[in-house]
């Protein structure tokens, strides 16, 4: 039996559902002009003739994209920095958040201020920058990587959920059987979190593919710069070697595919991180709200 609402409820939720309709549009057009736009002709993007579906179609700015060897050595730098510093990120957070979940780990209350400290202090840019300097990491592929290894938020929400999902009698069984904090870890902890993990994993693997002010503060290295460095040159500093993308006519042509392409480059700088959220965000309520319900 449907409930019947009164005139105010029906008033607030046709207020609401309008509301959400107009936040959704204006979330969702920048990015469907965006992909229009990579799909339409040179002369359709200059002439502002794109609205909402592309105008004389065409794959040109995808096939410049292919052919520009910048992009493809800023697409593969992206790719090593966002595997290989996902996998070092989700390491260190495990292995700092599981011993900060133990009760019996002496001094773990000190520990635990000393990285919530880290959230609202820290040395600054000069400071940071004469220490990568002196650990010899500027313009090595490490600066990507190490400087920013751990998220004292991703620490605190990980050491929350395990104390949540991983009963100390658990770790008694486990114990009275021979095994120890390691083989406990990796055995038992650890494939009892997916949750956790996938959403730490996503949470990294987003930082790093986005990331460019370390590579724009420690990188002078061209072939080290990771893709969005390479879109902010094209974007912001209008700064692409037109010669090395194929034949082009005229100046008109050339100011045609310069815009085609950031379009075009938008689109695939954003497609791997889509494809990556569908698999994880069902982990994303549960992991989250799980390891949020206590502090």
């Amino acid at each position: 039996m449907a409930i019947e609402r009164s005139r105010g409820d029906r008033v607030y939720q046709w207020c609401n559902n309008a509301l959400l309709a107009v936040a959704i549009a204006v979330v969702l057009y920048p990015l469907i002009y965006v992909l229009s736009a990579s799909f339409s002709s040179t002369r359709a993007v200059l002439g502002g003739r794109v609205w909402l579906w592309p105008v004389e179609p065409s794959l040109l700015g995808y096939q410049t994209i292919f052919d520009y060897a910048l992009i493809w050595r800023g697409y593969a730098n992206t790719v090593f920095y966002t595997f290989f510093g996902t996998i070092i990120n989700v390491v260190l957070t495990i292995m700092a958040a599981y011993p900060l979940s133990r009760r019996d780990l002496v001094g773990r209350n000190f520990f635990m201020f000393l990285i919530t400290f880290t959230m609202i202090f820290s040395g600054g840019l000069i400071p940071t920058y004469l220490l990568v300097r002196e650990l010899g990491m500027i313009n090595t592929r490490w600066v990507m990587m190490i400087p920013n290894a751990i998220a004292a938020w991703n620490v605190i929400i990980t050491r929350t959920y395990y104390q949540t999902t991983i009963s100390d009698e658990l770790l008694e069984a486990a114990q009275l059987d021979g095994c120890s904090d390691a083989r406990f870890i990796w055995q038992i902890v650890v494939p009892l979190s997916g949750a956790i993990t996938a959403v730490n994993t996503l949470f990294y693997a987003v930082g790093h593919w986005n990331a460019f002010f370390n590579a724009f503060i420690y990188l002078n290295d061209d072939r080290l710069f990771p893709l969005q460095i390479v879109l902010r040159e094209i974007l912001i500093a209008n700064d692409i070697d037109l010669e090395l993308t194929g034949d082009v006519i005229d100046d008109e042509a050339r100011q045609g595919l310069r815009e085609l392409l950031k379009f075009s480059l938008i689109v695939v700088a954003s497609v791997p991180v889509l494809m990556m959220y569908p698999f994880v965000q069902k982990y994303f309520v549960r992991g989250v709200m799980i390891g949020s319900i206590k502090g």
